[in-house]
């Protein structure tokens, strides 16, 4: 547990200000925040965007518990749980409100469908009825025997039949009309729920979800068709300095325009580019041994390092850190994602800016 905080307190950037000529923060804590720790840490991986709880608030105010919990002062516990417990409890109601609120709208667009299909069936039922009544009149009428009667119900029935037949075939083309065009609207809302499902709203990279999804889909096929597959993760380098320098608008922009730069090294279609964090990225390159991830790995690294990016009169540049795994036979996909990240976690702890291919047995090659 002891390592496992040790790597979410250099995550948070978090200086321990009693022990200033320490590179390590200090991280002797409880069990019990250590578990607090792994919570936030994990809820944070997986938010979604609430109306009433921006992300971007949301994970400043998550990642400030965290480090409130990692801080050596416990004068204030008591005071802090307090908090945590109520911000999570309301986070948690706006949260379910929200889910509730989409749900509703989905359950109205297929009410509404299932309404409007219900109305033809009742027609058709109507008209079929009125058409078998009219049937048998003019059985009726043949069986009298008799001739005005016959030919009075055969004309009856003759215009019934043809003025029948015509609105049977306007409705069903209107019918048909008006269904495609239901059909369009529910299938263009639901392929919108669909994408705000898996895409992150701010940079439009894959979120979380969608990442463990497609993780365990090609860990699935790569089993089946034996063709490799590498996987990259990374963060952007001292994220927190952007957001306490420049403000939290050029943060933002920073990470969307790390995830336009990471796109157009890694893209091809099959490559699949999400944001799994705050400021963490991941690739997943599916027919790619890991020899070619490294060559795409370099050109990102060097693209991201040399670009300039100007936003209200500011020039910002930044690097990101790099883990690379490619996926061993019988590996789990929590394994290999693990190799990834601890590869991770040595770049960022031998300078940044660089990548590191994690290990198949007992060695780590690092590259600046």
């Amino acid at each position: 547990m002891k390592q496992w905080v040790k790597k979410l307190v250099e995550q948070l950037e978090w200086s321990d200000t009693t022990n200033s000529h320490s590179d390590t923060p200090s991280v002797d804590i409880s069990e019990d925040r250590a578990t607090l720790l792994y919570i936030l840490d994990s809820y944070n991986k997986h938010l979604i965007e609430v109306d009433k709880q921006p992300l971007r608030k949301v994970r400043d105010t998550l990642d400030g518990f965290a480090k409130a919990l990692v801080s050596p002062d416990h004068k204030h516990s008591e005071k802090l749980l307090f908090n945590l417990r109520q911000y999570f409890s309301s986070y948690r109601l706006d949260e379910y409100t929200y889910i509730q609120n989409t749900f509703d709208d989905f359950k109205r667009i297929i009410w509404d469908f299932a309404e409007q299909l219900s109305e033809e069936v009742a027609y058709e039922k109507a008209k079929e009825i009125e058409a078998s009544n009219n049937l048998d009149q003019l059985r009726e009428a043949v069986e009298t025997n008799s001739i005005e009667a016959l030919r009075s119900k055969s004309r009856e029935f003759i215009d019934f039949y043809i003025k029948y037949q015509a609105q049977k075939n306007e409705r069903r083309v209107k019918r048909l009309s008006s269904m495609k065009k239901n059909l369009n609207v529910v299938k263009k809302q639901l392929m919108e729920a669909n994408h705000t499902m898996r895409v992150d709203h701010l940079t439009e990279a894959y979120n979380r979800k969608s990442f463990d999804e497609q993780m365990r889909m090609q860990q699935q096929m790569s089993v089946i068709a034996q063709t490799p597959v590498s996987l990259i993760t990374l963060d952007i380098d001292f994220f927190k300095k952007i957001n306490d320098s420049y403000g939290h608008d050029i943060g933002d922009f920073i990470l969307k325009e790390c995830v336009v730069l990471l796109k157009e090294v890694f893209h091809r279609e099959e490559d699949f580019v999400a944001r799994i964090g705050g400021e963490e990225f991941a690739v997943i390159l599916p027919n790619c041994p890991l020899e070619h991830a490294l060559v795409r790995a370099e050109e990102a690294l060097a693209k991201i390092r040399n670009e300039v990016f100007v936003q209200d009169k500011l020039e910002i540049k930044f690097t990101v850190s790099m883990g690379i795994a490619q996926l061993l036979q019988n590996e789990t996909t929590e394994q290999w994602l693990k190799r990834a990240d601890s590869a991770l976690y040595l770049s960022k702890q031998t300078g940044r800016n660089k990548y590191t291919v994690a290990p198949h047995v007992t060695t780590i090659k690092n590259v600046a």
